[in-house]
């Protein structure tokens, strides 16, 4: 007896380890994705005059987002093309080709040539780049929250799916690093002339290093079961595994993605990549400190992630995501306006990590909510798709948004729109189901 219970303890630690070993895995491609798509958003302060020239720092700076946004436009493409890739081909092989678009759209953008050199071309080739890195990171998302979902072991999802966005926002700090040392070393002359395409190098190069691990990942237990069973399509005459008229057989499903992605995703993408502009551009606080604060309140961020994962284990889901949409209607106005008008290098730190970590109360759980809602024939499209649609909409406009109100003089009803959007989506939390009781995913692995 106690020479079986050894061995099942033992069963149990190697089943764990190889656990670890793909969200490893999976992570460290997950952060060279995020650091390419956020290298964009970091460095936009040193390039906006390479690609668009004329203007003043608002009228170049509201260019660049305009460029942002339309990569996030091609998130829903990605989505749909790569979820669909995943559920029929399997979640690793869309991974694999996930990070080399990524790769692609990097280097694009690092040997570009300038305005002045090239004209119209300059933007031209940039807005390609984007387009091409925002087909990739829309697949990348909802292909890495379904591996994650599937492969973490049943009762600690919450916790291992955290690591998308550790990972998400680590990629994030790696190109805000690169940003602080490369600013630490060179002058800020340097820095718009030939400095900030370093960042996009670094970037193309760590993608050839991920492939080589997303090689060597295990596909999903539940991917496996699935195609072996279906042999590439659900049984029957019923719709093709992976496609759009199988989602559209979960209505209701889908409608859960747009409204608890509406309010979340706009929020963070306010608070991590349109802050930093917002504290150079409307407190007057320096490049360079702006982008230490962004940094030390994101490295806080991260650590936050298991933290929330691990306790949406214990409590569930929907507690923490009606945390979140209170919490965040209430602090979202109250923490611009004061930011607008301080100066101080710690005032703004605590300023931006209060509501940094409010978020944390969604995206630590965000892949899993979604994952939980589709069976595997669908679940990487069903979780790309809407939630692209809805991250283009609200996400990958808000720095456009933001800094068109700026430019017309109301930037304070920036901060009302993402309140109202906030507010919307805790109607959906508070009206949706518990999502870890009965789950597909839960399911699937007791079969």
């Amino acid at each position: 007896m106690a020479t079986q219970t050894t061995a099942v303890r033992e069963k149990s630690r190697r089943g764990e380890r190889r656990v670890v070993s793909n969200i490893v895995r999976g992570s460290i491609g997950n952060l060279i994705e995020w650091y390419d798509w956020y290298a964009y958003t970091a460095f936009s302060v040193y390039f906006a005059a390479a690609f668009f020239p004329s203007g003043d720092q608002t009228a170049q700076l509201l260019n660049t987002a305009a460029v942002f946004a339309v990569g996030f436009l091609m998130r829903p493409i990605g989505g749909w093309v790569l979820g669909r890739y995943a559920d029929r081909r399997g979640r690793r092989a869309a991974l694999t080709l996930s990070v080399t678009l990524m790769a692609a759209g990097s280097l694009i953008v690092a040997v570009t040539p300038s305005y002045g050199s090239i004209g119209v071309a300059a933007p031209v080739l940039l807005v390609a780049a984007r387009l091409l890195q925002g087909i990739s990171v829309g697949g990348e998302y909802s292909t890495s929250a379904t591996y994650m979902s599937e492969v973490a072991s049943p009762g600690r999802r919450g916790y291992y799916s955290s690591f998308q966005y550790v990972t998400l926002i680590a990629g994030q700090l790696t190109a805000l690093g690169i940003q602080i040392v490369l600013q630490s070393l060179l002058s800020s002359a340097q820095m718009e002339a030939w400095g900030w395409r370093i960042a996009f190098v670094v970037g193309a190069a760590g993608a050839v290093v991920v492939l080589w691990l997303r090689r060597g990942m295990d596909e999903s237990e539940s991917y496996r079961r699935a195609a072996a069973e279906g042999g590439g399509e659900d049984p029957g005459s019923g719709p093709a595994r992976g496609s759009l008229r199988l989602l559209l057989s979960y209505p209701r499903q889908c409608l859960v993605v747009v409204g608890l992605t509406m309010g979340g995703t706009l929020f963070f993408y306010t608070y991590t990549t349109y802050l930093q502009k917002f504290m150079v551009n409307t407190s007057g606080i320096a490049k360079p400190t702006a982008a230490w604060i962004n940094f030390c309140a994101l490295l806080v961020f991260v650590v936050l992630q298991p933290v929330m994962g691990l306790l949406s284990d214990r409590v569930g889901r929907r507690p923490m995501l009606i945390a979140f949409g209170v919490l965040g209607a209430v602090v979202t106005v109250p923490s611009l306006t004061l930011l607008s008008h301080t100066g101080d290098p710690v005032h703004a730190f605590l300023l931006m990590l209060v509501p940094l970590a409010v978020s944390s109360l969604y995206t630590s759980i965000s892949a899993v909510v979604k994952a939980e809602l589709f069976p595997t024939s669908i679940r990487a499209l069903g979780v790309g798709l809407p939630y692209a649609l809805t991250v283009a909409l609200f996400g990958g406009t808000a720095e456009y948004v933001a800094l068109w109100f700026k430019n017309a003089g109301h930037e304070s009803w920036y901060f009302y729109y993402v309140t109202a959007c906030v507010l919307i989506s805790l109607l959906v939390y508070i009206r949706m189901r518990e999502t870890s009781d009965g789950s597909p995913l839960e399911t699937e692995a007791r079969n």
